[in-house]
């Protein structure tokens, strides 16, 4: 019989090897436009979107629109692929515009041949970093992540073995400042556009939280806020609760209060003890955060007030 530890080795040996995200070059990817619109609802919305991109030769790939009655808005999210499109991404923001104005748009379009830079910021509970790792490496998310963050150094090995540079950054009270600072300049220098919070255990300043409006996916728990504190499970098992789930969502200036991405839940009965609580809601965290990032990178997302719309 083959020992387990020299088949774990054999393994690893080749996970290493191949680790580069799977989808980065543009010739694995396809070459798409993403236009996102937010304006005040009315009708010819979808019929001047659609004959524009008809006129400029766009095949539309998908297509997906919200009416929020209440407010009033209109969101749509439209994808289509670039190979016959006679437009270049300048001249397309310049001949887009007389439509925006005449529907009072807010609006932007992506690209998915473009791969943004994003951060990902853990402390010593590791599960959710774990996970976002091995989902980037099998080229689930579309982006190129330069470096980790962590006030700790129970990520380092990891890191290092995804070949990922690491920065270990004391977040103590006496120096916040002086760590946000330095946090700040790397994120800087990689140019990043996206901050993920994978279980980082340190809260925002409200400058650092302003540089990147929409731009910082958080997770936790969904028992707040009846259950707050460093032991929620410990308090929500005394109480006996029967749902427990996970969150994820845009940092806003308020803590744990920025619009909702996804949620998930899971029931538990009177067999789950705490540790039973505290998986399942690992489990739980993983996924939800992963769905947040993966949504946000395929520009799925608009906000507005403080809810979001995710597009199918």
């Amino acid at each position: 019989m083959v020992c387990r530890s020299r088949i774990l080795i054999v393994y690893l040996a080749y996970y290493k090897t191949n680790m580069e995200p799977q989808l980065t070059g543009p010739d694995q990817r396809a070459n798409t436009a993403i236009l996102l619109v937010d304006c005040p609802d009315r009708k010819g919305i979808v019929a001047a979107i659609a004959n524009f991109l008809h006129h400029h030769g766009a095949n539309i790939l998908h297509a997906d629109q919200h009416q929020d009655n209440k407010m009033g808005r209109f969101f749509m999210r439209v994808e289509w692929d670039m190979t016959d499109f006679d437009l270049d991404r300048e001249i397309l923001r310049k001949e887009f515009a007389a439509i925006a104005r005449d529907f009072q748009m807010e609006w932007r379009a992506e690209y998915s041949l473009d791969l943004p830079a994003i951060v990902v910021f853990v402390s010593s509970h590791l599960h959710c970093l774990v996970d976002l790792l091995h989902r980037y490496k099998m080229g689930e998310l579309k982006c190129k992540i330069p470096l980790i963050i962590s006030n700790h150094q129970d990520a380092r090995a990891l890191a290092e073995f995804y070949g990922i540079p690491y920065h270990q950054i004391l977040a103590d009270p006496m120096h916040k400042a002086e760590a946000e600072r330095e946090q700040l300049e790397l994120l800087d220098r990689h140019a990043i556009e996206l901050v993920v919070l994978a279980r980082y255990m340190q809260v925002l300043s409200l400058d650092f939280v302003a540089r990147y409006p929409r731009r910082i996916i958080n997770v936790h728990h969904s028992f707040l806020p009846a259950f707050s504190g460093g032991r929620p499970y410990h308090a929500a098992f005394e109480r006996g609760v029967k749902l427990i789930g996970a969150t994820s969502h845009y940092v806003t200036e308020t803590l744990d209060d920025g619009p909702i991405i996804e949620q998930d839940m899971v029931r538990i009965s009177h067999r789950d003890q705490v540790e039973d609580l505290i998986e399942k809601g690992r489990d739980l965290e993983r996924v939800v955060l992963a769905r947040a990032v993966r949504w946000h990178l395929e520009h799925r997302i608009l906000c507005y007030g403080n809810k979001t719309v995710v597009f199918d």
